[in-house]
């Protein structure tokens, strides 16, 4: 999946998978990469278009949509 790179201090880059309803996010602390399911083309409008990706993550994505971790990013 492509990711694209955006201005936040707790994530580097984000992707979306709009078919497979996947939300992927790398982040920067850790460089994990996770993958987020059933995620709606609306919910990740609202999110990319957010004031603050890592605010809108904590208090509407996370724990709140199956989750996997895909792979550590390679520094």
């Amino acid at each position: 999946m492509r990711r694209l790179a955006v201005q936040s201090s707790a994530l580097s880059s984000v992707g979306y998978d709009p078919e497979a309803k996947i939300l992927e996010l790398e982040f920067r602390e850790n460089g994990g990469v996770w993958q987020y399911f059933d995620f709606p083309l609306s919910a990740y409008k609202k999110f990319i278009s957010s004031d603050s990706l890592g605010h809108f993550f904590v208090t509407h994505i996370k724990g709140k949509y199956p989750e996997l971790k895909v792979k550590l990013a390679h520094h």
